[in-house]
Protein backbone atom coordinates (compact mmCIF):
# COMPACT_ATOMS: atom_id res chain seq x y z
CA UNK A 1 0.00 0.00 0.00
CA UNK A 2 1.08 3.49 -0.56
CA UNK A 3 1.95 6.42 1.98
CA UNK A 4 -0.98 8.41 0.28
CA UNK A 5 -3.15 4.90 0.94
CA UNK A 6 -2.09 4.67 3.95
CA UNK A 7 -3.06 8.32 5.00
CA UNK A 8 -6.43 7.67 3.43
CA UNK A 9 -7.18 5.02 5.55
CA UNK A 10 -5.94 6.80 8.49
CA UNK A 11 -8.24 8.95 7.82
CA UNK A 12 -11.15 7.18 7.14
CA UNK A 13 -9.92 5.07 10.49
CA UNK A 14 -10.79 8.37 12.44
CA UNK A 15 -13.87 9.25 10.82
CA UNK A 16 -15.27 5.97 11.80
CA UNK A 17 -14.09 6.37 15.37
CA UNK A 18 -15.58 9.82 15.46
CA UNK A 19 -18.98 8.60 14.70
CA UNK A 20 -18.48 5.67 17.56
CA UNK A 21 -17.28 8.09 19.92
CA UNK A 22 -20.28 10.24 19.33
CA UNK A 23 -23.08 7.33 20.14
CA UNK A 24 -20.69 6.37 22.88
CA UNK A 25 -20.53 9.98 24.45
CA UNK A 26 -24.81 9.97 23.92
CA UNK A 27 -24.99 6.68 25.74
CA UNK A 28 -22.48 7.51 28.61
CA UNK A 29 -25.11 10.64 29.37
CA UNK A 30 -27.80 8.63 29.94
CA UNK A 31 -27.11 5.51 30.53
CA UNK A 32 -25.02 4.79 33.88
CA UNK A 33 -21.95 2.53 33.64
CA UNK A 34 -22.93 -0.32 31.89
CA UNK A 35 -19.61 0.25 29.77
CA UNK A 36 -19.47 -3.71 28.72
CA UNK A 37 -22.83 -3.44 27.24
CA UNK A 38 -21.77 -0.05 25.42
CA UNK A 39 -19.19 -1.48 24.16
CA UNK A 40 -21.53 -4.45 22.60
CA UNK A 41 -23.76 -2.29 20.80
CA UNK A 42 -21.16 -0.21 19.50
CA UNK A 43 -19.52 -3.50 18.25
CA UNK A 44 -22.85 -4.55 16.61
CA UNK A 45 -23.29 -1.92 14.90
CA UNK A 46 -20.26 -1.60 13.10
CA UNK A 47 -20.21 -5.32 12.34
CA UNK A 48 -23.86 -4.97 11.29
CA UNK A 49 -25.11 -7.74 13.02
CA UNK A 50 -27.95 -8.36 15.92
CA UNK A 51 -27.97 -8.19 19.83
CA UNK A 52 -29.72 -9.98 22.18
CA UNK A 53 -29.77 -8.75 25.87
CA UNK A 54 -30.17 -10.52 28.67
CA UNK A 55 -30.82 -9.86 32.73
CA UNK A 56 -34.15 -9.74 34.79
CA UNK A 57 -36.46 -6.37 34.50
CA UNK A 58 -35.40 -3.28 35.63
CA UNK A 59 -31.70 -2.86 34.33
CA UNK A 60 -32.04 -0.59 31.92
CA UNK A 61 -32.00 -2.55 28.97
CA UNK A 62 -34.72 -0.89 27.21
CA UNK A 63 -33.47 2.16 27.95
CA UNK A 64 -29.78 1.86 26.75
CA UNK A 65 -31.10 -0.03 23.41
CA UNK A 66 -33.70 3.61 23.15
CA UNK A 67 -30.64 5.75 24.06
CA UNK A 68 -28.32 3.92 20.87
CA UNK A 69 -31.74 4.65 18.58
CA UNK A 70 -31.85 8.24 19.44
CA UNK A 71 -28.17 8.99 19.11
CA UNK A 72 -28.64 8.04 15.38
CA UNK A 73 -30.91 9.91 12.75
CA UNK A 74 -32.63 6.81 11.28
CA UNK A 75 -35.55 5.43 11.81
CA UNK A 76 -36.11 3.58 15.09
CA UNK A 77 -39.06 1.46 16.07
CA UNK A 78 -39.80 -0.46 19.79
CA UNK A 79 -41.72 -3.46 19.40
CA UNK A 80 -42.98 -4.65 23.05
CA UNK A 81 -43.59 -8.76 22.88
CA UNK A 82 -46.48 -10.31 24.33
CA UNK A 83 -48.13 -13.48 23.97
CA UNK A 84 -50.41 -12.03 21.53
CA UNK A 85 -48.08 -10.61 19.16
CA UNK A 86 -49.13 -11.56 15.86
CA UNK A 87 -45.99 -12.29 12.89
CA UNK A 88 -48.33 -9.88 10.99
CA UNK A 89 -47.83 -7.35 13.90
CA UNK A 90 -43.90 -7.48 13.37
CA UNK A 91 -43.31 -7.74 9.50
CA UNK A 92 -46.84 -6.17 8.07
CA UNK A 93 -49.35 -7.43 5.98
CA UNK A 94 -52.19 -6.45 3.37
CA UNK A 95 -54.80 -4.19 3.95
CA UNK A 96 -58.10 -3.83 1.92
CA UNK A 97 -58.60 -0.61 1.08
CA UNK A 98 -61.99 0.17 0.26
CA UNK A 99 -61.67 3.33 -1.94
CA UNK A 100 -59.90 1.58 -4.61
CA UNK A 101 -60.94 -1.69 -4.08
CA UNK A 102 -57.68 -3.25 -3.93
CA UNK A 103 -55.19 -4.61 -1.05
CA UNK A 104 -52.57 -2.68 -0.22
CA UNK A 105 -49.12 -3.34 1.55
CA UNK A 106 -48.50 -2.06 5.13
CA UNK A 107 -45.25 -2.45 6.05
CA UNK A 108 -44.84 -3.98 9.56
CA UNK A 109 -42.75 -1.85 12.24
CA UNK A 110 -39.42 -3.74 11.41
CA UNK A 111 -38.57 -2.26 8.21
CA UNK A 112 -36.88 0.59 10.43
CA UNK A 113 -33.07 0.77 10.93
CA UNK A 114 -32.70 0.16 14.66
CA UNK A 115 -35.42 -1.93 15.91
CA UNK A 116 -36.33 -2.72 19.45
CA UNK A 117 -37.54 -6.17 20.52
CA UNK A 118 -38.58 -5.62 24.13
CA UNK A 119 -38.64 -8.97 26.03
CA UNK A 120 -38.66 -11.25 23.00
CA UNK A 121 -38.94 -14.20 24.76
CA UNK A 122 -42.51 -13.20 26.14
CA UNK A 123 -43.91 -14.12 22.61
CA UNK A 124 -44.93 -17.34 20.96
CA UNK A 125 -42.35 -19.60 19.01
CA UNK A 126 -44.56 -18.65 15.62
CA UNK A 127 -44.28 -14.88 16.41
CA UNK A 128 -40.64 -15.02 17.28
CA UNK A 129 -39.82 -17.11 13.58
CA UNK A 130 -41.27 -13.72 12.08
CA UNK A 131 -37.73 -12.30 12.50
CA UNK A 132 -36.07 -14.98 11.24
CA UNK A 133 -36.04 -13.82 7.57
CA UNK A 134 -35.46 -10.48 8.44
CA UNK A 135 -32.82 -11.07 10.62
CA UNK A 136 -30.44 -13.15 7.87
CA UNK A 137 -31.91 -12.08 4.88
CA UNK A 138 -32.25 -8.35 5.50
CA UNK A 139 -35.79 -8.41 3.89
CA UNK A 140 -39.47 -9.80 4.74
CA UNK A 141 -42.18 -11.02 2.07
CA UNK A 142 -45.82 -10.09 1.96
CA UNK A 143 -47.92 -11.84 -0.70
CA UNK A 144 -44.70 -13.28 -2.38
CA UNK A 145 -43.49 -9.64 -2.99
CA UNK A 146 -39.97 -8.86 -1.00
CA UNK A 147 -39.08 -5.97 0.45
CA UNK A 148 -35.75 -5.33 2.04
CA UNK A 149 -35.09 -3.95 4.85
CA UNK A 150 -32.91 0.08 5.28
CA UNK A 151 -29.22 0.12 5.67
CA UNK A 152 -28.10 0.21 8.58
CA UNK A 153 -30.24 -2.32 10.11
CA UNK A 154 -29.70 -3.31 13.68
CA UNK A 155 -32.02 -5.94 15.64
CA UNK A 156 -31.32 -4.99 19.69
CA UNK A 157 -33.32 -7.87 21.68
CA UNK A 158 -34.02 -7.79 25.46
CA UNK A 159 -34.93 -11.18 26.93
CA UNK A 160 -35.89 -11.95 31.33
CA UNK A 161 -34.16 -15.43 32.69
CA UNK A 162 -35.83 -18.26 30.73
CA UNK A 163 -36.85 -19.58 34.17
CA UNK A 164 -39.39 -16.49 34.73
CA UNK A 165 -42.82 -16.81 34.54
CA UNK A 166 -44.57 -16.05 30.87
CA UNK A 167 -41.39 -16.92 28.83
CA UNK A 168 -40.71 -18.63 25.86
CA UNK A 169 -37.13 -20.26 25.36
CA UNK A 170 -35.65 -18.82 21.85
CA UNK A 171 -34.93 -21.85 19.40
CA UNK A 172 -31.47 -22.47 18.35
CA UNK A 173 -32.35 -21.23 14.83
CA UNK A 174 -33.41 -17.76 16.66
CA UNK A 175 -30.75 -17.34 18.98
CA UNK A 176 -27.86 -17.95 16.12
CA UNK A 177 -28.73 -15.39 14.18
CA UNK A 178 -27.78 -12.75 17.22
CA UNK A 179 -24.60 -11.75 16.25
CA UNK A 180 -23.50 -11.06 20.78
CA UNK A 181 -25.12 -12.06 23.51
CA UNK A 182 -24.59 -9.72 26.47
CA UNK A 183 -25.58 -10.01 29.93
CA UNK A 184 -26.75 -7.35 32.11
CA UNK A 185 -25.94 -7.45 35.87
CA UNK A 186 -27.03 -5.45 38.96
CA UNK A 187 -25.13 -1.66 39.45
CA UNK A 188 -22.83 -0.69 42.01
CA UNK A 189 -24.38 1.51 44.72
CA UNK A 190 -22.81 4.08 43.55
CA UNK A 191 -23.84 3.47 40.03
CA UNK A 192 -27.53 3.47 41.58
CA UNK A 193 -26.95 6.58 43.30
CA UNK A 194 -25.39 8.11 40.26
CA UNK A 195 -29.05 7.00 38.39
CA UNK A 196 -31.29 8.63 41.25
CA UNK A 197 -29.59 11.79 41.53
CA UNK A 198 -29.65 12.26 37.04
CA UNK A 199 -33.63 11.19 37.31
CA UNK A 200 -33.64 14.58 40.21
CA UNK A 201 -32.09 16.36 37.21
CA UNK A 202 -34.34 15.46 34.74
CA UNK A 203 -31.87 13.83 32.40
CA UNK A 204 -34.47 11.04 31.93
CA UNK A 205 -37.56 13.24 31.26
CA UNK A 206 -39.64 12.43 27.94
CA UNK A 207 -40.25 16.31 27.35
CA UNK A 208 -35.84 16.32 26.96
CA UNK A 209 -34.84 14.01 24.29
CA UNK A 210 -31.54 14.32 22.99
CA UNK A 211 -30.60 15.38 19.79
CA UNK A 212 -29.23 12.78 17.45
CA UNK A 213 -25.24 12.83 16.82
CA UNK A 214 -24.81 10.81 13.86
CA UNK A 215 -26.75 10.44 10.94
CA UNK A 216 -27.01 6.94 8.86
CA UNK A 217 -24.82 7.69 6.34
CA UNK A 218 -22.16 7.74 8.79
CA UNK A 219 -22.85 4.61 10.30
CA UNK A 220 -23.01 2.99 6.88
CA UNK A 221 -19.39 4.63 6.08
CA UNK A 222 -18.12 3.24 9.58
CA UNK A 223 -19.62 -0.31 8.76
CA UNK A 224 -17.59 -0.09 5.38
CA UNK A 225 -14.32 1.19 7.10
CA UNK A 226 -14.99 -1.49 9.95
CA UNK A 227 -15.16 -4.48 6.84
CA UNK A 228 -11.60 -3.21 5.64
CA UNK A 229 -9.75 -3.82 8.85
CA UNK A 230 -6.90 -6.49 8.48
CA UNK A 231 -7.60 -9.78 9.92
CA UNK A 232 -4.89 -12.29 9.33
CA UNK A 233 -5.27 -15.74 8.37
CA UNK A 234 -4.18 -17.55 11.41
CA UNK A 235 -5.99 -15.28 13.97
CA UNK A 236 -9.34 -16.75 11.14
CA UNK A 237 -7.62 -20.09 12.18
CA UNK A 238 -7.73 -19.12 15.78
CA UNK A 239 -11.13 -17.89 15.77
CA UNK A 240 -12.28 -21.02 13.80
CA UNK A 241 -10.12 -23.26 16.24
CA UNK A 242 -12.27 -21.75 18.95
CA UNK A 243 -15.44 -22.63 17.71
CA UNK A 244 -14.57 -26.23 16.67
CA UNK A 245 -13.21 -27.22 19.89
CA UNK A 246 -17.20 -26.46 20.84
CA UNK A 247 -18.17 -29.39 18.17
CA UNK A 248 -15.79 -31.94 19.35
CA UNK A 249 -15.41 -31.15 23.64
CA UNK A 250 -13.86 -34.58 24.45
CA UNK A 251 -10.98 -33.42 22.63
CA UNK A 252 -10.08 -30.48 24.11
CA UNK A 253 -12.25 -29.83 27.32
CA UNK A 254 -12.19 -31.34 30.74
CA UNK A 255 -14.32 -34.70 31.00
CA UNK A 256 -16.43 -33.10 33.81
CA UNK A 257 -16.91 -30.11 31.39
CA UNK A 258 -17.06 -31.93 27.80
CA UNK A 259 -19.81 -34.52 29.38
CA UNK A 260 -21.97 -31.37 29.34
CA UNK A 261 -22.46 -30.00 25.68
CA UNK A 262 -24.52 -31.80 23.62
CA UNK A 263 -24.07 -29.52 20.13
CA UNK A 264 -21.15 -27.05 19.31
CA UNK A 265 -21.65 -23.73 17.86
CA UNK A 266 -22.67 -23.26 14.21
CA UNK A 267 -20.02 -21.50 10.99
CA UNK A 268 -21.92 -18.01 11.73
CA UNK A 269 -20.10 -18.67 15.16
CA UNK A 270 -16.78 -17.89 13.29
CA UNK A 271 -18.37 -15.49 10.53
CA UNK A 272 -19.34 -13.49 13.94
CA UNK A 273 -16.13 -13.22 15.09
CA UNK A 274 -14.16 -12.25 12.01
CA UNK A 275 -16.98 -9.63 11.75
CA UNK A 276 -16.81 -8.38 15.72
CA UNK A 277 -13.42 -8.58 15.59
CA UNK A 278 -12.78 -5.96 13.06
CA UNK A 279 -15.15 -3.89 14.77
CA UNK A 280 -13.52 -4.42 18.48
CA UNK A 281 -10.08 -2.88 16.24
CA UNK A 282 -11.86 0.29 14.42
CA UNK A 283 -13.04 0.93 18.22
CA UNK A 284 -9.46 0.87 19.84
CA UNK A 285 -8.13 2.64 16.46
CA UNK A 286 -6.41 0.28 14.85
CA UNK A 287 -6.74 -0.75 11.38
CA UNK A 288 -5.62 -4.65 12.16
CA UNK A 289 -6.99 -7.77 14.15
CA UNK A 290 -4.91 -8.72 17.56
CA UNK A 291 -5.84 -11.98 19.51
CA UNK A 292 -6.92 -9.87 22.31
CA UNK A 293 -9.80 -8.72 20.28
CA UNK A 294 -11.19 -11.84 19.48
CA UNK A 295 -10.31 -13.38 22.94
CA UNK A 296 -12.20 -10.45 24.57
CA UNK A 297 -15.62 -11.19 22.12
CA UNK A 298 -15.95 -15.20 23.21
CA UNK A 299 -18.58 -15.06 25.67
CA UNK A 300 -20.31 -12.72 23.85
CA UNK A 301 -19.86 -14.48 20.45
CA UNK A 302 -19.84 -17.78 22.13
CA UNK A 303 -22.43 -18.11 24.81
CA UNK A 304 -25.97 -18.34 23.20
CA UNK A 305 -24.59 -21.02 20.50
CA UNK A 306 -24.05 -24.21 21.96
CA UNK A 307 -26.32 -26.17 23.63
CA UNK A 308 -26.15 -27.77 26.91
CA UNK A 309 -27.66 -30.45 28.17
CA UNK A 310 -29.70 -30.80 31.77
CA UNK A 311 -26.81 -31.97 33.81
CA UNK A 312 -25.36 -28.39 32.89
CA UNK A 313 -28.65 -26.92 34.68
CA UNK A 314 -28.74 -29.33 37.71
CA UNK A 315 -24.93 -28.73 38.17
CA UNK A 316 -25.23 -24.77 37.91
CA UNK A 317 -22.71 -25.00 35.01
CA UNK A 318 -23.19 -21.88 32.89
CA UNK A 319 -21.73 -21.56 29.00
CA UNK A 320 -19.27 -18.69 30.40
CA UNK A 321 -17.62 -21.79 32.24
CA UNK A 322 -17.89 -23.38 29.17
CA UNK A 323 -16.26 -20.85 26.94
CA UNK A 324 -13.20 -20.19 30.06
CA UNK A 325 -12.38 -23.87 28.98
CA UNK A 326 -12.55 -23.27 25.80
CA UNK A 327 -10.23 -20.71 25.70
CA UNK A 328 -7.79 -22.04 27.38
CA UNK A 329 -7.52 -25.06 25.84
CA UNK A 330 -6.90 -23.12 22.30
CA UNK A 331 -3.39 -22.04 22.01
CA UNK A 332 -3.00 -17.92 21.17
CA UNK A 333 -1.29 -17.36 18.08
Amino acid sequence: MTSAGMQLGQRDLAEAQRVVNAVASSFAAKVVGQGHLRESMLVALLAGGHLLIESVPGLAKTTAARVVAESIDGEFRRIQCTPDLLPSDIIGTQIYEAATNSFVTQLGPVHANIVLLDEINRSSAKTQSAMLEAMEERQTTIAGVQYPMPRPFLVIATQNPVDQEGTYPLSEAQTDRFMLKELVSYPSVDDEVEVIARMDAGVFDPDRPAPPVVGVADIRRAQEVTRAVHMAPDLVRYASTLVSVTRHPDEHLPAQLARLVEYGASPRATIAFCRTARAMAVLRGRNHVVPEDIARLAHRVLRHRFILGFQAASERVTPDVIVDAVLRAVPVP
